[in-house]
Parts: structure tokens; sequence; C-alpha cells
């Protein structure tokens, strides 16, 4: 071992403690890339897998009612490379002893042929039985969804009854499903595994109970290589117009997909923007440590050039010293990342499930991190580093000049009661306004990140507000399966515990303007509703009567409109039609591309009669239940739910996740507090030594020697909350900016709660670096430190 190696090692020894803090500021940086972008991967790897492995159609139309014999002139269209028709209908499920009201998707499955397209893979239990059409009183053997199973803690041999088309059926489960077309499996997009689940039964009994042999109401595309979609997608809607054709979509608005998709994307800015945080202020605490270590060691850099050794020997020599505390956080980072990836892939099988989904971190993205961190130190140093090899034996053999002392700017300013302690500590942080500024920023991050950890929780209770609270004021929701006379509500009121019911109607629509088109649904309701309201980001409400058109801003921003422009609204169910209607407002709302209208003045313009497709009801308390129970004796009411119900399935998956996230991310702007509030102290420590230590001699005791050198760190820290506050809302803009989709905008909101949490975070870590400063303080040798060169 060289000399120059054997002093490496007696350096790192000696300022270990400096040497782990940084690291684990590194590892924290590494650790959070490896483990956002390793679950991303390994989730985008298991969706291609699946979607291989399960054929996963690329387009899919909906139709009222339409023959076999379309599938041909289907399968004949441009672009198509296979057509598969199926049949599917949403119905009520009960389980036994289960008062929670749940929708159940029947697909049913020809056991004659063979699915190509959207394969339903068994992962427990058996297939259907060949040819299980059975008598109308039977048991209906069906593959439940493995999101549904494992919620409701269902098994083969399992039995849940279904009301099909007006009839109470028997579900005996034969096994658990999976399918690449339900990945995500929930009511409209929400993440209610417990409310929602999938069916997949014979069609025979499925086309019996609905009077459609030989017809289908759904069918999966297989495109053909090198096809144009969007001429595919034209040329089906044409062919499935006379049928009732709802519409044909792309995968990429197909909700599992849409869902997956939105996640990957959100999840990708987190494993970016986060970690090169965290790498900054490793890059920074670097080229601060190394510094002071040059600037302390200016006598053996002197020597060791006397004895020979060159400028690259000696910037070699740091070189190594920074790899070596990188290397130490690099492979603490790589196995927090192995082990937060898991925990975070294991979250995701809870809402997306495959046949197999493991995590796997790439080699090559370890090797990505590695370079990063390594890229990122000696950017951090170079400075320090190119320091040392320029600086000339004859000039590191001299002292260093002493520091230019003044009055500080508050003493300019006319400040005159300042305390000596005070004086002192407003002197040296002025002396030295890079470092105090990098100090304060570094903290200031690690309150952002606090901030960023725990936004998600604020943005989420924001949204269950706007939508379940002032949105939807109803304690119970209905549909129809088809547009119903309005008179419907009325039944609907006469039920026991119904205090007022509110219709809507909803029609699916593709929205245009000029060559633009945006598909989504036309929602009409009340003009000045009660229990079904229009709610903007701001929490105000926007009232529909005498309104005309309105849309949400990002769907008018996508087609080009503006107030007062013509939209041209195509109806995509039940009769064809299209109608123009001037843009009136819009609303910044966070869920999807929507459009609205007043119920009656929508009614009016597609010449309908007063029809309705759902209802709200205002229910007594504790009459719920009854109300559910009494609508089943309703043939013309398809489904219903209970918001009670459906939040409680939704807080009990997102409560656990936001939690999860934001101990993580506490804790690594902690790791960043640490590293930044006591590498800053040590080294002051170092430097002001000899002044400490005069001042232990001169008859100061320790607690006041120790709140000159500690009250910098105060000062530090004082400084850093507000600006880490406002780091941190800028910073939540920007991630809710970047995160933004069709699907959800999240709101900016940060309450004050989260601001606290993150003062209180980096208090504490403050705290705790200060007792450790102290004890050096204390332990403090005055001999060896009043020491001097003359």
């Amino acid at each position: 071992m060289s000399m120059l190696d054997r002093k490496l090692l007696r350096d790192l020894v000696r300022m270990w403690s400096q040497a782990l803090t940084i690291a684990l500021v590194v590892a924290s940086g590494i650790g959070g890339f490896l483990t956002s972008l390793s679950a991303v991967d390994s989730l985008a790897l298991a969706r291609d897998r699946f979607y291989a492995e399960g054929r996963f159609a690329d387009l899919f139309a909906g139709v009222k009612n339409a023959p076999l014999s379309l599938a041909g002139r289907l399968r004949a269209a441009p672009g198509v490379a296979d057509v598969q028709t199926t049949l599917e209908q949403v119905v009520r499920i009960e389980i036994a002893g289960v008062p929670d009201p749940i929708i159940g998707q029947l697909i049913g499955i020809d056991q004659r042929r063979p699915h190509r397209m959207n394969l339903v893979i068994t992962s427990a239990g058996r297939p259907l039985s060949s040819g299980s059409a059975v008598r109308a009183d039977a048991d209906i053997e069906a593959l439940v969804s493995e999101a549904f199973a494992q919620a409701r803690g269902l098994r083969p041999g399992a039995r849940l009854s279904a009301l099909i088309n007006g009839k109470q059926r028997v579900l005996r489960v034969v096994g658990i499903a999976l399918s690449p077309e339900f990945v995500f499996a929930g009511l409209w997009g929400m993440p209610d595994a417990r409310g929602f689940g999938v069916f997949w039964i014979d069609r025979e009994v499925l086309a019996a109970a609905y009077d459609m042999e030989g017809a289908f109401n759904r069918a999966a595309v297989k495109l053909a290589p090198g096809a144009a979609p969007a001429a595919t997608i034209a040329a089906l809607g044409a062919l499935i117009a006379p049928y009732g054709g709802r519409d044909v979509v792309a995968r990429t608005e197909q909700v599992s997909h849409a869902m997956l998709d939105n996640e990957i994307k959100q999840q990708r800015v987190m494993g970016t923007m986060l970690p090169a945080i965290f790498l900054g202020v490793a890059a920074f605490l670097l080229n601060v440590v190394v510094a002071r270590l040059v600037a302390t060691q200016r006598e053996q850099i002197a020597t060791l050039k006397a004895l020979g050794y060159g400028n690259a020997a000696i910037a070699s020599h740091y070189l190594k010293l920074v790899l070596l505390i990188v290397l130490g956080g690099l492979l603490m980072g790589v196995v927090l990342g192995k082990q937060l990836g898991f925990l975070l892939t294991r979250l995701y099988a809870e809402s997306f499930h495959f046949p197999a989904f493991e995590h796997r971190l790439a080699p090559a993205l370890v090797l990505l991190g590695a370079a990063i961190a390594v890229l990122t130190a000696g950017v951090g140093t170079l400075h320090a580093i190119a320091a040392s090899a320029r600086l000339a034996p004859a000039v590191a053999m001299r002292p260093p000049a002493p520091a230019n002392f003044r009055r500080t700017l508050l003493e300019r300013l006319g400040a005159r009661r300042l305390g000596p302690a005070l004086r002192m500590i407003l002197r040296n942080m002025e002396r030295r306004p890079a470092r105090t500024g990098l100090a304060v920023a570094g903290v200031a991050a690690a309150v952002a990140i606090v901030i960023m950890g725990n936004f998600f929780r604020d943005a989420i209770a924001v949204v269950i507000d706007n939508q379940f609270t002032l949105g939807l004021r109803g304690e119970i929701t209905m549909w129809t399966t088809d547009p119903v006379d309005d008179r419907v509500r009325h039944e609907l009121r006469r039920l026991p515990g119904v205090r007022h019911v509110e219709s809507l109607r909803f029609v699916t629509v593709s929205v245009g303007n000029a060559q633009r088109r945006e598909r989504t649904i036309l929602r009409g309701y009340a003009g000045r509703p009660e229990l079904y309201r229009v709610i903007d980001m701001a929490q105000r409400q926007t009232v529909l009567e005498g309104r005309g058109l309105i849309l949400t801003d990002r769907l008018a921003d996508k087609l080009g409109l503006r107030l007062g422009d013509q939209v041209r609204i195509e109806v995509l169910e039940g009769r064809q039609r299209t109608v123009s209607l001037p843009l009136r407002a819009t609303v910044d709302e966070m869920f999807g591309l929507n459009a609205y209208m007043d119920r009656n003045a929508l009614n009016r313009r597609l010449s309908d009669g007063d029809l309705s497709t759902g209802f709200v009801l205002s229910v007594e308390p504790g009459m719920e239940g009854r109300v559910l129970e009494a609508s089943k004796a309703m043939p013309r009411i398809a489904g219903a739910w209970s918001k009670a119900t459906m939040l409680h399935n939704m807080e009990e998956i997102t409560a656990r996740h936001v939690r999860i996230m934001s101990t993580i991310l506490t804790a690594f702007a902690s790791i960043i507090a640490v590293g930044v509030v006591y590498n800053n102290a040590r080294i002051a420590l170092s430097e002001r030594a000899w002044e400490l230590a005069s001042l232990r001699v001169l008859g100061f005791t320790r607690a006041e020697v120790s709140a000159m050198l500690l009250g910098e760190m105060a000062l530090v820290i004082a400084l850093a909350l507000p600006a880490g506050m406002l780091l941190g809302r800028s910073l939540v803009g920007l991630v809710a900016e970047l995160m933004k989709s069709d699907q959800l905008h999240f709101p900016v909101v940060i309450y004050a709660r989260t601001y606290a949490w993150a003062a209180l975070s980096v208090l504490a870590a403050g705290v705790a670096s200060a007792l450790v400063v102290r004890r050096h303080i204390d332990r403090l040798k005055l001999v060896e430190a009043l020491k001097t060169r003359e």
C-alpha cells in the first residue's frame, strides 16, 4: 500500500462521521432513483409480457345489439387483422352477510371457440366447464377477477347472487382469473376492488338471460401491421352505427390501460426529480468537505510535493477519497433501492394484477445510477480537487491569510444592540456567503421534500372533499342500463327513507372542433342541483341553468376551443345524431375531460323527451340499507352504490399507500437535514477551534462557547424553514403539472399541518446534529487547539 493510500485511509477514519452522513445523502438519492424507476420498469415489464401473452386487443367497439354476422364485415374493414365479439352486462352482486352494494361486470365466454384476444387466464381453481349452459334455476359457473376475489376473500366454491335481467341467479365461483383487459379493475376508474368485480360466465347462459342469442354488444379488434388506427376507427364506427354503436376506442383510452399508463408516468416524474435534489445536496457537501480538507492539509500537500509527488497524484488522492465516500453511498443506495423497490412493487400489486409480477432491478439501471453519482461527485468537487493540485509548495508552507472580518450588514444598517456572540455568528456567516447560502439551500431542500412527501395526502383529501362532500351530496347513486322516462324519479322518491331525488342524463359523445375530436361523457345535471354539483379546483360551484354547454378547461384546450365557438357534438349511443352547440363556459376540474349541460336543455337538444340514466338520492340516516334493498325490486334500476361504502373502500387503499410514501420521503429529508447541518457544524468547529479554545481560556463556559457555534446552525435552519416552504410549494406545483393527465389533475394545495410537520422534522434533525456537535465541543482539547503556526 502506497503512502498516499495509507493517508487516505487515515483521513477517512478521522472524518468517518462526516463521510457517513454524506454517504447517506448519496444513498438516499440513488435509493430513491432506483426505487422509483426499478418499480416502474417492473410494472412496465409485467404489463408488456401480460399484454403479449394475453393478446390484448388494440381497439374496442361497443354496440347496443348486433348480429354475429356483423363480425365478418368488421373483420373485412381496412386495417383489421382480427375481430372477437363478446356479450357484456353490468349487474348487481350480493354476497351473503355483506350489506355493501357491489357491482359486477358479466362477460360471456364462447366455450365453442377459443379466445384469440383478451385471454382469460385462470390463476386458481379451474376454467369453466365446456358447454356449461344450465337450466334457468341452476347455479351458473363463473370465473371471478383476482382483485375482487382477494378483496372479498373468495375462493373456488364460493357462491354469490347476481341480479341478471331482473332475476336473481346464483354464481358459483370455479376459478380466479386474470385478463389484460382488467389489469386495473375499478368502477369508472375508481380504485374500488371491494365494490367492483368482473365475472366470466358461459356466453350461451348470458345470451339466454338477455334474449341475445346470436348477437353481441362488444367487440375487440386486432390491428394489422402498419394499419392507421384513425382510419380503422372511422371505418368500424360507420359499420356499427346502425346497431346502436356507442363508440370505437383505442387501447390508450381503455380504462385499465389508461390508469396503468398514468401511474407509470407519475412515478417516472417522482423517480427523476427528487433524486436530483438529493444528489445536488450531496455534491454541495462533498465540495465543502473536500475544500476544508485541502485547506487544513496545506502543509501535508506541500510536503508531498517536495517529496516528488506531482499534481496528478495529489488530485487523484483526493478524488479517491471522494469516490470511496460515493461508493459507500452507492452500495447503500443499491440495497435501499432494492428493498424499497420491492415494497413499492408490492403496493402496485394491490392495484394492478398480473400472472407474474416481480420486482426487477436491472443492472443497466444500477450502472446508470452509479454513473450519475460519480458524475455528481466529480462536478461537485472538481474545484476543490483542482485547488489541491494547483497549490504551490512555497505557498502551502505559509499559514493561510487571516480572514477579512468587517461589520455585518445589520451593523452597517444601524443595528447597534447586537451582542458579542450574535455579532461573531453573523460576521462568520457573512464572510462566507456562498457556503451559508448553500447550507440554507440544503436544509430548505429537506423541508421541501417533506412537504412533497405529504402533499399527496393533502391533495387526496381535497379530491375526496371536492368530489364526495361538495360535489356529490347524496348518499346513494343509482343508474339504468338504458335511458328511462324521468317518472322513475317519483317511484324512487316513494321508497322508505328517501328525502330527495335528483335526475341525471349521461350520454356518450364525440366532441369535435375541425379535425380534432375527443370521446367523453356529456353529463346532464339539474340546472341548480342540490345533490350532484359541478365543483372546480377552487371549490366553487358552476351552475348549469341557462349556461348551455360547459367543458373542462383541459378538454377545451385540447380541442382548441374558445368561449363562443361552435362545438360539434356527435352522439355515440342510441339514435345516432349530431348537434352543434356554442361553448358558454369552461370549468377547471380535477377529473377527466368532461362536458356538462342542464339535463332539461340536453334532452330538448336531443329531442328525446324527459329521459334520465341515473338518480342521486338523499336518504335519512340509517336507511341506506333499506333503500338499496327496495331498489332491487325495480327492474329499470340496473345498479346502485353507496357513497360511504365507496369512500371507505378507496381510503382503505390510498391511505396506506400515501402513509408509506410520506414516511419514506420524510426519512430521506431528515437525512439531508442531518447531512447539511452536521457537516457545516463540524467544518465550522475545525475552522474555529482556535477561537473557541481561546474563549474557553478567557472564562467562557462550555454552554456559552457552544452557543456561538450552534447559534450559526440555528440561524441556518431559521432561514431555511421559510425558504424551504416556498421551495416546497413551487416543487409541488411543478410535480402536479408534470403529472397532469386526461384522467387526473392533482390540486396544488398544502395544509398547515404539512408545513408544520416539515418544520418539526427538520428541527428534530437539527437538534440531533446539534447534540452530537456539542459533544465534540465539550471534548475540545484546549492545548492542541491553541497551538498555531507563527
